[in-house]
């Protein structure tokens, strides 16, 4: 039994009723008033412990350098959106540049 896991044991005896807390100090070698404050410690810990947590995984810590990848890639493919964009309107244009060929029946009131 590791010295806390034997803190807690004899803690829970004293709750329970089944040594005095004299008996636990003496046990762990130390004073009665230092076991009062080692039970006052380890109850605010476990009622700590059982506070209801937010659901789901804890947010990780962040990492700066893939934060600003992230950002990047965001960025490029903004970039890459606008180009393909830029290649459909000249592409419309240049559709639209074009004289009409015979049997077309696409007319070009816009000149």
């Amino acid at each position: 039994m590791t010295p806390s896991e034997l803190r807690a044991s004899l803690i829970l005896q004293v709750r329970t009723g089944q040594i005095t807390a004299q008996e636990a100090a003496r046990q762990l070698g130390i004073s009665r008033q230092a076991f009062y404050k080692w039970e006052n410690r380890g109850l605010k810990a476990l009622l700590n412990a059982l506070q209801d947590q937010p659901p789901g995984r804890p947010k990780g810590t962040t990492d700066p350098e893939k934060d600003q990848l992230k950002s990047r890639v965001e960025e490029l493919e903004r970039q890459v959106q606008l180009y393909e964009q830029r290649d459909q309107l000249r592409a419309l244009l240049k559709q639209m540049e074009e004289p009409d060929k015979p049997g077309s029946s696409t007319k070009k009131n816009w000149k």
